[in-house]
């Protein structure tokens, strides 16, 4: 069985989460924790679980509270709606990252994830699953963006390319352009290499909404759904975009 902890302050969700999770029948939850407090004194007098599903603002703290107390020996899938929390997330032996409302097909794949890591099922020393981790970069395949008081959950498939104007990281869909929380650079670490490239410091463009390439006097790409007419590619980048489009 893979022993299993719930972080989660709000008992609707935590039993939806489990209820969830009963689909998987060599998975057996063991503890449901409500806070930052609760989660330390847990760690640190129990035998730490192969696998934890942890929501990351908690009533007291945040959770990476817990596991920077008490460094944790299983693997974390985070649940949250807050998506700027991303970047430290990965740091802290995370193998996914689920924007609630959380989806079955991407509870799943999490749930698979976790068994590509560990395919025995036995498990692993911290050190180990953070050498473990560094082999697959975690990437993020949805954004959450807020529209007044609203929110909404936009795939980045459906985004065309990311650009920074006045001090703000906007994406480009074919609907409209939304501000995120995200700079460019964190953007570079967790975005998929093979769809997404920095072509300039303003732009990082999806190579599925790549229209046409002009490679005279400098590489200019036309996008699908962007926010101007041509994107330049920086001298400097020429010759990995060039990489990057046949890679």
């Amino acid at each position: 069985m893979i022993k299993t902890v719930i972080i989660e302050d709000e008992k609707p969700a935590s039993r939806k989460l489990e209820r969830m999770l009963n689909i998987f029948p060599e998975i057996e939850v063991v503890a449901k924790i409500e806070s930052v407090e609760e989660g330390i004194a847990w760690f640190s007098e129990n035998e730490h679980p192969q696998l934890i599903f942890s929501d990351i603002v908690l009533g007291d703290g945040l959770s990476f509270d817990i596991f920077e107390k008490v460094p944790t020996k299983g693997f974390i899938i985070y649940t949250t709606a807050f998506d700027q929390y991303t970047l430290k997330a990965f740091k802290l032996n995370s193998i996914d990252y689920l924007l609630k409302p959380i989806l079955e097909e991407d509870l799943s794949g999490a749930v698979e994830k976790f068994k590509s890591f560990i395919p025995s099922g036995s498990t692993s020393g911290s050190e180990d699953i953070k050498q473990l981790i560094r082999k697959e970069k975690s990437t993020l395949s949805r954004v959450l963006v807020k529209i007044g008081y609203n929110l909404k959950i936009v795939q980045t498939h459906e985004i065309s390319c990311f650009f920074s104007e006045n001090k703000i990281v906007y994406l480009q869909t074919d609907e409209r352009v939304y501000p995120s929380d995200f700079t460019l650079d964190e953007l570079e670490d967790i975005l998929e290499d093979k769809k997404f490239f920095r072509v300039n410091r303003q732009f990082i463009i999806n190579s599925d909404y790549i229209k046409n390439i002009h490679t005279s006097p400098y590489y200019k790409v036309d996008l699908e759904f962007q926010p101007q007419e041509e994107i330049t590619v920086s001298r400097d980048r020429v010759k990995d975009f060039k990489e990057w489009l046949v890679g």
